[in-house]
């Protein structure tokens, strides 16, 4: 097989006895682990960027009991990616992991330019885009994002290449709320259902298993902001593409300490046409919620946690970092998303392997009635 199987992640998920037993979460497809690794860093244009290799944190990742990588094309300009794709390359050569087993997931909707940097990020555009028929100018937004399905495909076929892949697990459209403001919101609705067009027949394809929407504040906002995205409207664009057995199933959105609101604000429709919050009415059409940014790009430590919030979440014996994973994978995320470079990093967060997940009572106290934990 070249995607994850649910017998795949079982017989992964075997080999670590002693981890509690809610650490794995079964998604009527595969066993994923409740956090999860992923590779992106701020300001990508800085060179000591490229000094540090995510190689070893996945490997440390997949040979420790976590199973999902999470990345996307446009990471430190397609060398997150391809640093992926060498780790996993070593795991398969040397059978310590097997593409069943893992859970690889990636997004398009960016334009990744390359490393090394082009001097003419423009030029690199040009050329590589609107010249080569992928998009034309007035389909690329503020010389960044891009949803022509032509560019999508090609978006996707670069990640495959990279991660050295043939199928991805799940293939997410790339913060599409990044184009409001530029265009009508009815003209994303229709941008989407080109993309989710595309998704389905690549899906037929093989290429991908399922697909989904990252999203940074597109879900999250009130329903009046120009970036709002309602939900809704993206399961039905689903329906409509793919019927009843579309592969649109997924939505990842910030959820952390200091960013709860998929948790605690009742801005989304769910199928009865009353609003909830984003993880209930993810659970109401019937998708799965991956919560990004669980530890809000390192903006949470900027001082120390009260003492209150370890206790509510039985982490008071260990630092902050494993209190911000707790409370990231305890509100109805199917896993959370961290960034690791240091390999010693990822050990140090698999401490959660040995704990329950946060009670909802818990959860309920940190975050309703408040926006900020902290």
């Amino acid at each position: 097989m070249s995607f994850a199987t649910k017998e795949g992640t079982f017989a992964y998920l075997k080999q670590f006895p002693k981890y509690a037993k809610d650490f794995y979460r079964f998604n009527g497809d595969f066993f994923v682990s409740s956090i999860g690794l992923g590779t992106f860093r701020k300001e990508p244009y800085r060179e000591e960027n490229y000094v540090v290799n995510y190689k070893n944190s996945v490997k440390m990742a997949v040979l420790n009991g976590i199973n999902l990588i999470d990345t996307a094309i446009n990471y430190r300009y397609q060398v997150s990616e391809e640093e992926i794709g060498e780790a996993l390359e070593e795991l398969f050569k040397e059978n310590k992991a097997t593409r069943e087993q893992l859970i690889i997931t990636s997004k398009a909707g960016f334009l990744p330019l390359e490393f090394p940097f082009p001097d003419n990020p423009y030029e690199w555009i040009e050329t590589n885009v609107v010249k080569r028929g992928l998009a034309k100018k007035e389909e690329i937004v503020i010389d960044q994002h891009c949803l022509s399905p032509q560019y999508l495909r090609w978006s996707i076929e670069k990640s495959l290449s990279n991660l050295k892949l043939k199928t991805l697990d799940i293939m997410f459209l790339h913060n599409p709320e990044t184009q409001l403001g530029y265009i009508e919101y009815e003209t994303l609705l229709e941008r989407i259902e080109k993309a989710f067009e595309l998704f389905e027949t690549m899906v037929q394809e093989g290429k991908i298993k399922a697909y989904g929407i990252a999203a940074w504040n597109g879900f999250l906002y009130e329903d009046t902001h120009k970036e709002y995205i309602s939900l809704g409207d993206v399961v039905s664009i689903a329906q409509k593409v793919g019927g009843k057995e579309h592969h649109f199933k997924y939505i990842q959105s910030p959820f952390n300490l200091g960013k709860p609101e998929a948790y605690n604000f009742n801005n989304q429709k769910g199928p009865d046409g009353r609003y909830y919050t984003l993880v209930q009415a993810v659970q109401g059409f019937g998708l799965q919620l991956m919560a990004s940014s669980s530890l809000l790009q390192l903006n949470l430590f900027k001082a120390k946690f009260s003492q209150s919030i370890g206790e509510t979440l039985g982490t008071s014996d260990f630092n902050d970092v494993i209190s911000a994973l707790q409370f990231a994978r305890s509100g109805g995320a199917v896993s959370a998303l961290f960034g690791a470079v240091d390999p010693n990093h990822v050990e140090e967060n698999l401490t959660l392997a040995y704990l329950p997940s946060a009670t909802k009572a818990s959860m309920n106290t940190l975050t309703l009635g408040s926006t900020n934990a902290l």
